[in-house]
């Protein structure tokens, strides 16, 4: 449940534009002169440390820090980092308990030793093996160079006709920028909904703190904070990617110009990390090596969710799930909002509406069938001395105080305290409270919404004397406690304003007052945006500690790191054309942020879409990582079966998600252990082709999956962007688009159709599908070969990762787990394929089969057809079947510069292979004139 209704008017991008304009040039009054390096040696864990000095003092936005910490080092062959801070007493930074990595040398270590060891004071340059750190002194300026071609991928110079300063930094403001090419194309600084598409554009605002405003505002900070860019180049036709990471969860204004950026930020360090790539997904790797890799999610979790904020009874989720198995749509989740809360409050049931040996037998029965239940759970514990949660929390003293009292605010269950996840007997008592709440109903995971924090006050309140709050009359979002503005510190009133929710709001606005404090006397001030991630850890803590599995946790609230514990989806999304567009661009975001697990509310948050629009999100939301319906309290019932015509859609393109579940659940795999996204942009595959740098309106799952969704409504065809090579129709495998360069193709797509292609040089592992991943999972498989549609020669490869995903980790090794290799090669008239099993046992032992190979683009199939299990010929083929059917091209293939031979679909039915051992299927291809 969300702040629906609760949000500020956004300004058009035009006028946004006209504004940040006019505030750069009213900018360019210069800060200072910058600072100089006056001294620098190795540090005694390798690197280097120096002092910097600041120039010119002045008192814009708070006096210098005059004195600064330098410390650089090569972490990684491929990740550099370069921390500044106050050389003289510590400052906050991202905690390092909460994000680990290496402890800089304290500042306390460095000062007034001697300095005979220092080099000498002149620009020079710091090696590694991808990166090169090089530094001029006065002013001191830094840059970072791609060792193999020497492209400057960063430069702090700041020369006089620039509309940014030399390096400032103090209390609370610190000022960074770098010089751009303009062949740069830049990607991420999130969360924000981005209406021009995911590549960043100049002086559209980027803005980092997180915040309760709905995502049906344009260009504004949403409930997350990512501080990383991935900076994309084509040189001379080769394209080169690197990341930047801006370790900083204060407030802050990013300010992209199109041949520089500014970071402006309100307060910790700059602490910046340079990943060397070079291509977009190697960057995502060496970023989550870094930060966490995604956490490993079960297999049910690919499944699709149902949720809505207004079941208002057990009864009506109950007719839900019977609906969609009436319908024949697939579910495998089923969600409550608030709705089985007693009084809005946390870890409680209504005894009313959801009385709870009713409860209990509906999750024995949907339990029984594979389904799973997860309910929602809001930060703000209920002020209220009967209730057992906010007695225990009390007694444990959990709460953030402010003037050494529990900080007073409002959300749902009316006055609330928030958990302050920072004190590790927060954890602890968190967790004891999730185990009760298990113990009473057994969920399979939890929602975390709310938790920027949200407040739906501002200030500092009380509780108010001779009236209810809430009345239970009018919005449950309007503020009813007796407040007064907090206005008296610098930390809720600093000196430069970050433009929070695209207005420049107070910072301590409808969440918790920025001069509140945390455990160890930590501000909110600093805190804030961390809130989220650190309720996210202790909730993985928890639930990973229930019964030993593995959890799964959905969270508004995003930072760094948060894709190591947690999925998102992107909030409170309107059900209009233009927001089904912007789901693509923010789920491509998160996965670049290392949290692929992401999808966006189908069919609209709210209010009620149409019945066209409801048929086109299920066949985009079909394909999201996390696909989920959910909608609002006030809107009309959208359930995927209330309509028929959307049923039909809910039926085909759940359907292939169904029958594509191995497939998405080992790009799972490969998240955990990679980094990889699950949904990527075109450009990762294809970094030479620049036609794709902006595309927003299409999306890979892995490397060669393509989803070209209908996003306009009455449309009955959708003009998609192909890059080179074939790629075949997942609905349809005979048809297929051939490209020799990136072009557009027209594509037919009547409202029940989505067009998926598999791109050529690939094989997928699918099974039958089913309604419940359960079921689905137990299905034969089968594989699916591509070639390059009229080769004589060619290869394929691809991948399956089969594990208990009950379990914890998600690795190899255990005996739960099996990976499998699969091969396949054309040439000289003969096709082979085979594959190669490591950690056999669990495929084995849960009977697995491969039953239907299908290979695509062949010239056709001939004699000599053998099978081979485990290095043995396979004697008895009499089940098997082989047909063929010929391919079908929009174009005729001699046009594109293919030849005019037939080419085929070949299928082979009937075969009984174990997954669990090694196989190998060969034959002569003949021809088909």
């Amino acid at each position: 449940m969300s702040l629906s209704f609760s949000f500020t008017p956004f300004l058009s991008s035009f006028l946004i534009i006209i504004c940040i304009l006019q505030a750069d040039l009213a900018s360019t009054t210069k800060i200072g002169k910058g600072y100089r390096l006056i001294s620098i040696e190795e540090s005694p864990n390798g690197g280097f440390i120096g002092l910097l000095q600041v120039k010119q003092k002045n008192k814009i936005y708070g006096p210098d820090i005059p004195l600064l910490q330098l410390y650089v080092k090569h972490e990684t062959d491929n990740r550099l980092r370069v921390h500044i801070t106050d050389a003289n007493k510590q400052r906050w930074e991202v905690p390092y308990n909460l994000l680990p990595r290496e402890i800089p040398p304290s500042p306390k270590q460095t000062i007034g030793k001697s300095r005979k060891d220092a080099y000498t004071l002149t620009s020079s340059e710091y090696s590694g093996n991808d990166l090169i750190f090089a530094y001029k002194p006065d002013p001191f300026t830094f840059s970072i160079k791609r060792r193999s071609n020497g492209q400057i991928l960063f430069n702090s110079t700041s020369d006089e006709s620039d509309p940014y300063n030399d390096l400032v930094f103090k209390d609370q403001y610190l000022e960074l920028s770098t010089k751009l090419p303009k062949e740069a194309s830049l990607y991420g600084l999130g969360e924000n909904t981005q209406p021009r598409g995911i590549k960043l554009q100049p002086y559209d605002p980027y803005t980092l703190y997180t915040t309760d405003i709905s995502a049906i505002n344009l260009n504004t900070d949403l409930y997350g904070s990512h501080p990383v860019y991935m900076d994309l180049r084509n040189v001379e036709g080769e394209a080169y990617a690197h990341g930047v990471l801006m370790l900083n969860s204060n407030g802050m204004d990013v300010l992209y110009r199109g041949n520089s950026l500014t970071y402006k930020v309100i307060g910790g360090v700059l602490d910046i990390y340079f990943f060397s790539g070079p291509s977009p997904l190697a960057v995502v790797d060496q970023y989550t090596a870094f930060i966490g890799r995604p956490a490993a999610m079960p297999y049910w979790a690919f499944g699709f969710h149902q949720c809505r904020w207004g079941y208002h009874n057990l009864s009506v989720v109950e007719d839900v799930v019977d609906n969609y198995k009436k319908a024949k749509i697939p579910l495998d989740v089923i969600w409550n909002d608030d709705d089985h809360m007693d009084g809005h409050k946390d870890f409680t049931l209504n005894p009313i509406t959801y009385p709870r040996p009713q409860l209990l037998s509906f999750l024995d029965k949907i339990h029984a069938q594979g389904m799973k239940y997860i309910v929602i759970n809001d930060p703000g514990i209920g002020v209220n001395n009967t209730y057992g949660v906010y007695q225990r929390a009390i007694e444990k003293d959990v709460f953030i105080k402010y003037e050494g009292k529990p900080y007073l605010a409002q959300v749902w269950p009316g006055a609330v305290n928030f958990p302050d996840f920072l004190n590790p007997k927060t954890v602890d008592w968190w967790g004891d409270e999730i185990r009760r709440f298990h113990e009473l109903v057994p969920i399979d995971g939890l929602w975390i919404d709310m938790n920027e924090a949200s407040n739906f006050c501002t200030g500092l309140c009380t509780i108010p004397e001779g009236r209810i709050c809430p009345n239970g009359t009018g919005p449950g979002w309007e503020c009813c406690l007796d407040c007064k503005n907090v206005t008296m510190t610098k930390w809720d009133d600093p000196p430069y304003k970050i433009n929070a929710s695209g207005t420049e709001v107070p910072i301590g606005y409808k969440t918790i007052a920025t001069s509140a404090y945390h455990h160890n006397g930590v501000l909110e001030y600093d805190a804030h945006s961390i809130y989220g991630f650190s309720q996210a850890i202790a909730t993985h803590k928890a639930l990973q500690g229930l019964e030993g599995k593995r959890p799964f946790i959905l969270s508004r609230s995003t930072f760094v790191g948060s894709g190591h514990y947690a999925a998102h989806w992107t909030g409170d999304n309107k059900g209009t054309w233009e927001d089904l567009k912007y789901s693509i661009s923010t789920m491509l975001n998160f996965g670049i942020f290392g949290v692929p697990m992401v999808g966006s509310d189908i069919c609209g948050f709210y209010p009620a879409p149409t019945e066209e629009l409801c048929n086109r999100w299920i066949e985009l939301g079909a394909f999201y990582p996390f696909s989920r319906d959910h909608a609002n309290f006030y809107s009309p019932r959208q359930e995927l079966y209330q309509w028929e015509s959307v049923a039909e859609s809910a039926r085909n393109a759940l359907g292939m998600r169904y029958k594509l579940l191995p497939y998405l659940y080992t790009l799972n795999y490969e998240a955990h252990t990679t980094g990889a996204p699950i949904a990527r942009p075109l450009f990762f595959s294809f970094s030479n082709e620049t036609k794709l740098y902006d595309l927003s309106t299409q999306f890979l799952l892995g490397s060669g999956l393509m989803v070209s969704p209908v996003l306009e409504e009455n449309k009955t065809e959708v003009k998609a962007l192909f890059p080179p090579g074939s790629w075949y129709n997942m609905f349809d495998m005979t048809k297929v688009i051939f490209s020799k360069e990136t072009r557009y193709v027209t594509l037919d797509a009547p409202l029940h159709v989505i067009n998926v292609h598999l791109y050529q040089n690939s094989i997928i592992s699918m099974q039958q599908g089913g309604l419940i991943s359960k079921e689905a999972r137990k299905t034969p498989f089968a594989l699916v070969i591509t070639f390059p549609l009229g080769a004589t020669s060619g290869t394929a490869n691809g991948n399956l990762f089969l594990d208990d995903d009950e379990l914890p980790e998600m690795k190899l090794g255990t005996g739960y787990s099996s990976y499998v290799e699969f091969y396949a090669t054309m040439n000289k008239g003969s096709v082979k394929v085979w594959s190669g099993v490591q950690e056999s046992k669990f495929a084995l032992d849960k009977g697995w089969i491969i039953e239907k190979v299908i290979v695509l683009g062949l010239h056709g199939i001939g004699s000599a057809f053998e099978i081979k299990v485990d290095g043995d010929v396979v004697v008895d083929t009499s089940k098997v079947e082989v047909s063929t059917a010929d391919h079908e091209s929009i174009e005729r293939l001699e046009d594109q510069g293919g030849d005019k031979m037939k080419n085929v679909m070949v299928e082979i039915k009937g075969l009984e292979l174990s997954v669990g051992k090694n196989f190998a299927i060969s034959w002569n291809m003949g021809i088909k004139g």
